[in-house]
């Protein structure tokens, strides 16, 4: 619910805050006070069209604070977590007003675009008056409350997933059948490509490696004969090491005498000869390596070929050619066992149809039963708002042709306003008045399904008498006991069954202009509101029932009104 508004520099408001609670609370005053700016401000909180006409005279921007308090489960959070906004206690909602024109939008202190302000806004408050049409003039929603009414929600919800994977499986259905078509288009040239490609039987990598080496083959015959002659030189018969290690065992003969001066030799010749035993060894793997048969290479270049020229057929690099080989093959496959396939996916689609269409046909049925009992409990709420003549009705039409996420059914709320008049859409037949009032009804019986937690309800007792505004209030104190309710009124009535009253008013401020002996005053008016309670309430009650001369009788029957609510 709202728990706070603050309004700076926006039109006739100066400075604003107020303190809202749970139930209903009513705001009043003389017409022209400033209800309609502390409404547009806070429409301008919610996401609301901005204007620069807003902004204060003489300010560069105007700015809209509201603070909600939002329960866990509400759908808000879901809005804030979709967009990765914080907000583990209050939700702050506000909008900055500029002069030239234009808008900022914060939650939580954290910027946002406009319509993330408003998707809150609409899960937040809801807004309505006369000509206000938001909550009625889309016919989705009208199914929506309905559903809320007849606690159809999680049906609905059940109806959307099985719509889904109905779609799902149509799908699957489509693609494979166009798969199977197009195998069977290519089936020769498949069976075809299959057949060379699995003489050919490529490997991953297999180029890469071929052409190192082709390579290393070409260069070996180049540096072969220069390898033989190192080889000579450490294992052939012209090799040194036979001569090294004569020397070295003449010299461990001669170590026992003299240490120090043959062992750090003896030492260096070993390091010498253990390195020419390991350079022999890789001079001998270099040889093996050189040493090949001449038809190899004429071999590794006429698969190097092969591989290339299939490459270029298929127009793949050579290292695809495996996975494309694997992909005919699988295509081929659907020509033999595709139709079998197609057949199940088939089945399981056309079980898909049934299980929605079961549910869909049953939803609808419920959805009967709930406009019934819809259109009864408000028709029973007609008779008190002086409707009497006026029938509510909930027309629905279910057509399978027209199946979707929610359904079958095309609902929608149609009144007739006298007997033998034509019945119609709601928007279409109301008047702006009668509007008001049906809407009231709705929200009564509606009140703790499908509603926003706080409700604004402006002048909808514009032109009734005293027994409607009387029914109105009644209907209002009823909703404000599920929800906060937020009514601009002009009835006593409707005032005497509030659980807090605010009079809006407006003010001359003076402030100084100039310097010295030449200061003048400025005379600024400023919109306030005030919470008034006791006899201050009684005050204002009378002032709505008399007018600009508040009278003894006017304040007794002030009084009664207040008395009368609070019984």
């Amino acid at each position: 619910m709202l728990s706070r508004l603050s309004i700076r520099d926006i039109v006739l408001i100066d400075r604003l805050d107020i303190d809202f609670a749970a139930g209903l609370a009513v705001l009043t005053g003389e017409t022209g006070a400033g209800k309609s700016i502390l409404l547009d401000s806070f429409a301008l909180a919610l996401g609301g069209r901005g204007d620069a006409a807003l902004v204060r005279q003489g300010t560069d921007q105007g700015q809209v604070t509201a603070v909600f308090e939002v329960g866990a489960k509400h759908p808000a959070r879901a809005v804030l977590k979709a967009n990765d906004i914080v907000a583990d206690d209050d939700l702050i909602v506000r909008r900055v007003q500029f002069a030239d024109g234009r808008t900022r939008a914060f939650v939580n202190d954290q910027p946002v675009s406009v319509q993330i302000l408003r998707q809150l806004g609409e899960a937040l408050v809801e807004i309505h008056g006369q000509h206000d049409d938001r909550a009625l003039v889309d016919v989705a929603q009208h199914r929506q409350l309905l559903d809320a009414y007849g606690e159809l929600d999680g049906k609905a919800d059940a109806l959307g997933k099985l719509w889904h994977a109905r779609r799902t499986a149509r799908e699957a259905v489509e693609t494979h059948r166009a798969d199977v078509e197009r195998a069977k288009r290519e089936g020769d040239w498949l069976r075809h490509a299959v057949d060379e490609l699995t003489k050919l039987a490529p490997e991953q990598g297999e180029e890469t490696a071929l052409a190192e080496r082709r390579t290393l083959m070409m260069q070996s015959e180049k540096i072969a004969s220069d390898l033989r002659d190192a080889h000579d030189v450490v294992g052939g018969s012209d090799s040194i090491v036979p001569v090294l290690s004569s020397a070295v065992r003449r010299l461990e003969r001669r170590g026992a005498q003299v240490p120090q001066m043959v062992d750090p030799a003896v030492k260096a010749f070993d390091a010498a000869l253990n390195s020419l035993e390991e350079a022999r060894a890789h001079l001998e793997q270099a040889l093996r390596l050189a040493d090949f048969d001449p038809h190899e290479l004429e071999r590794i270049e006429e698969r190097l070929f092969a591989l290339r020229a299939a490459g270029r057929k298929y127009n793949t690099p050579v290292d695809n050619l495996a996975a494309l080989a694997e992909k005919y093959t699988n295509d081929l496959d659907l020509i033999d066992a595709g139709e079998e396939r197609l057949a199940a996916l088939e089945k399981a689609a056309a079980a898909a149809d049934d299980a929605y269409f079961a549910a869909a046909a049953a939803l609808s049925k419920a959805r009967q039963k709930a406009a019934t009992a819809l259109d009864k409990a408000v028709n029973g709420e007609l008779k008190p708002l002086k409707l009497e003549r006026a029938t509510f009705s909930t027309q629905m039409v279910s057509d399978v042709s027209a199946a979707g996420p929610a359904g079958i059914d095309k609902v929608e709320f149609w009144v007739q306003t006298n007997p033998g008049t034509r019945p119609g859409p709601l928007m279409k037949v109301a008047s702006g008045g009668e509007l008001a009032r049906f809407l009231l009804a709705l929200k009564v019986v509606l009140a703790d399904r499908g509603s926003a937690p706080t409700l604004v309800f402006d002048e909808i007792d514009t032109g009734v008498g005293g027994a409607v505004a009387d029914a109105i209030g009644m209907r209002l104190a009823r909703l404000g006991r599920g929800v906060q309710v937020l009514a601009v009124t002009h009835a006593p009535q409707v005032a005497a069954r509030a659980n807090r009253h605010y009079v809006i008013s407006k003010d001359g401020k003076a402030g100084d202009k100039g310097k010295g002996k030449d200061k003048t005053k400025d005379q600024r008016v400023a919109t306030s509101v005030t919470e008034v309670a006791a006899d201050h309430r009684r005050e204002e009650i009378a002032r709505m029932l008399a007018g600009a001369e508040i009278t003894a009788e006017a304040r007794a029957a002030a009084e009664r009104l207040i008395k009368s609510a609070a019984g």
